[in-house]
């Protein structure tokens, strides 16, 4: 199992590097479950991605409180609701834009029902 966990934490890191450049990737959130794989897998990578100076206290604020940054709430809805443009302009079916504001509003509604950091 421990294997598994390293490997899971070092997938999710490196998911977490890509998303540093891709604005459609989201990077805190990979390197929060790689923080949470390396708990079993590497507690030594653990406290790196803990001390890391940019990275750290978004995944420290993240375990204690489950907060999160009112900077990131406003980027990541922002973000939401801008990939839900592109769809209206390609006249997608309804169905499917239901779907899309369905689970946009579901996100939304989680992340504004979390703690500021």
């Amino acid at each position: 199992m421990k294997y598994i966990h390293l490997t899971l934490g070092a997938l999710c890191v490196v998911l977490g590097f890509i998303g540093v450049f891709l604005p459609v990737m989201p990077t805190t959130i990979f390197l929060i479950l790689a923080a949470f794989f390396f708990t079993k897998g590497s507690p030594r990578l653990r406290a790196w991605l803990l001390n890391h100076g940019h990275f750290g206290p978004s995944i420290r604020a993240w375990e204690e409180t489950g907060a999160i940054p009112r900077r990131i709430k406003v980027l990541s809805i922002t973000m939401m609701l801008s990939s839900f443009i592109p769809t209206l302009l390609l006249r997608v079916p309804p169905m499917y834009l239901g779907l899309q504001a369905v689970l946009i509003g579901i996100g939304a509604l989680y992340i504004l029902t979390r703690p500021d950091a």
